[in-house]
């Protein structure tokens, strides 16, 4: 790989050679699922990525990993805005009617979080058998952008990664507003990998899945998204600066717990997975918090 490559697979990772943060570019023939390997206690080295995650290039100095964290930095983070009832075979499991708009709402950016060994944490107002999983595709903004033609938006779109909405479900239902059912600390796992759209030219056509304690519970496509990239981004742009740093949570499939029979809740200690082909699989531990 030349010393000034643009990055393609990019990680932001705690180094083992010297404790501090710094973001790389992981050789996918070697490490396909970086989030199995580092949950297999393999070791995972990267080259080191000289600049931010906006124009960094790859150099040719190796690090390797002690911790994985989001792609992302929450201070990096304008906002974190989301689709619901985006998928057609998440509406029709729902028996709710294809949506004319997105159906949108925000989490703040204290909800995001980062892969393992980074927890989802399940605070006491959500364990009451109501926390739950939405296995997602999620976007990460460029550049800043208004009104933006659907013919222009993947010109900001900086990279995909796994994402999962973790919802406090009786909270979320009492109010036709969702953001506090939805936004609270933790409840935006990312990662482990954000991918470039040179390495996924279309990311309407990726398996996703949703693993709880090893068993698949959702199992869909992007190509089942209702409202696709381009159309999302250019209503989020009307009339709104979509800022640099934004993540959008795409929707998600069927097989969401509250809807499940028997129902699934998380709980603490369970093992809850992401898989995104391309991208990898996003694992985090549940925890209740004391």
């Amino acid at each position: 790989m030349s010393a000034r490559s643009r990055w393609t697979h990019l990680i932001r990772f705690i180094a083992k050679e010297d404790g501090q943060i710094h973001l790389g570019q992981v050789d996918t023939k070697v490490f396909p699922d970086v989030g199995l390997a580092t949950l297999e206690g393999k070791e995972v080295d990267a080259k080191v990525i000289s600049g931010s995650i906006y124009d960094g290039v790859v150099t040719n100095q190796t690090l390797h990993v002690a911790q994985l964290l989001s792609p992302l930095a929450v201070e990096q983070t304008s906002i974190i805005r989301c689709l619901g009832l985006n998928y057609r075979d998440h509406a029709k499991e729902a028996n709710m009617p294809i949506p004319d708009v997105p159906v949108l709402f925000i989490k703040p950016r204290t909800a995001l979080n980062g892969p393992y060994p980074a927890r989802i944490n399940i605070p006491k107002i959500a364990q009451d058998e109501s926390a739950d999983y939405e296995a997602e595709l999620a976007v990460i903004i460029s550049q800043d952008g208004r009104d933006i033609p659907e013919s222009e938006a993947y010109k900001y779109v900086l990279g995909y990664t796994s994402s999962n909405d973790v919802s406090a479900r009786n909270q979320q239902l009492k109010n036709s507003q969702w953001c506090f059912g939805k936004g609270m600390d933790g409840s935006a796992p990312i990662g482990p990998v954000l991918v470039s759209p040179e390495a996924i030219p279309d990311p309407h056509c990726l398996s996703i899945k949703a693993i709880y304690n090893g068993s698949v519970v959702q199992d869909t496509n992007t190509r089942e998204m209702i409202f696709n990239i381009p159309q999302t981004i250019s209503f989020l742009s009307q009339g709104t600066t979509l800022e640099r740093g934004s993540i959008i949570l795409t929707g998600t499939g069927p097989g969401i717990g509250m809807v499940r029979k028997p129902r699934i809740v998380l709980r603490h200690d369970d093992d809850m997975r992401v898989y995104i082909e391309g991208i990898g699989t996003l694992i985090n531990k549940v925890y209740h918090e004391k």
